[in-house]
């Protein structure tokens, strides 16, 4: 078979993407071009846009011709699009919900799922902090009327921090006010320009933004915030998939993860 015919279409040739186009859910940065037989695609959680793009670049210089495609969203949009049957051949997502449907789905390899990092939520506001706000407490006063997190639904950071503040009693308080994101790095953005009075994110996203945004408490999770990849369950899987998720767990990816602040698992 020529390598012509070896290449995949893109989705939007694809019937069964039709749906999720129209919903506005498909978030593939490799949508501009055919995904082709030598791309290994890596569909991860927003929060590892830096990290998994080193890694990926990392990776292809030990593995010349081998290009990393990444894919950044929400992991619960991520994880239906595998679900539904999209090219990807490794799946990483923020937390346990999101992989635990796609393993149920069958839609991914059960058996080389490993957790591969770990992170912590935190408090944060704009540098200047206009509200005075110093802890989950504050977000109860009268002044303080938009506060920013994921969407619980499909967003982890949503989910962990919702689990997080029924805990403490705080939960009401900040639903009330809630501006809601599709991601964490759109939180992570509305805080930065100031559009919210707070917001709650992954701590690896507040470094990314020190210069805009400042934390003022971390979050006590009612579950570790634990990070599992594992293969994607189809035909055409890459090769090196598997290689590549060795890499993610070995001391040199680790090293790379820890440079953007997250810790072993």
């Amino acid at each position: 078979m020529k390598d012509k015919e070896l290449a995949l279409q893109t989705f939007t040739k694809q019937k069964r993407w039709r749906g999720l186009w129209a919903a506005g859910t498909l978030a593939f940065s490799v949508l501009s071009a055919p995904v082709v037989a030598a791309d290994l695609v890596v569909s991860a959680a927003s929060s590892l846009s830096n990290a998994f793009k080193e890694l990926g670049e990392s990776f292809e210089k030990q593995h010349p011709g081998t290009q990393v495609l990444n894919s950044f969203a929400a992991s619960d949009i991520l994880m239906r699009q595998v679900v539904n049957g999209a090219p990807v051949d490794v799946f990483a997502s923020a937390d346990q919900h999101a992989m635990d449907k796609a393993v149920a789905a069958n839609a991914v390899v059960a058996s080389t799922r490993r957790d591969f990092a770990q992170n912590a939520v935190v408090l944060i506001v704009p540098n200047d902090n206009p509200k005075k706000i110093e802890g989950l407490a504050d977000l109860a006063k009268k002044d303080v009327t938009r506060i920013a997190y994921g969407n619980p639904a499909t967003v982890p950071v949503g989910r962990y921090t919702q689990g997080a503040l029924e805990k403490s009693g705080n939960w009401s308080a900040v639903e009330s006010r809630q501006v809601l994101g599709q991601n964490v790095r759109q939180v992570l953005d509305y805080v930065a320009r100031g559009e919210v009075d707070a917001g709650f994110v992954f701590a690896t996203d507040a470094a990314i933004q020190s210069d805009k945004v400042q934390v003022v408490q971390t979050l006590e999770t009612t579950v570790p915030v634990l990070y599992p990849l594992a293969l994607v369950e189809r035909q055409d899987r890459h090769p090196l998939a598997q290689d590549y998720l060795n890499y993610v767990l070995s001391d040199e990816g680790q090293a790379i993860l820890a440079n953007y602040g997250f810790d072993k698992p």
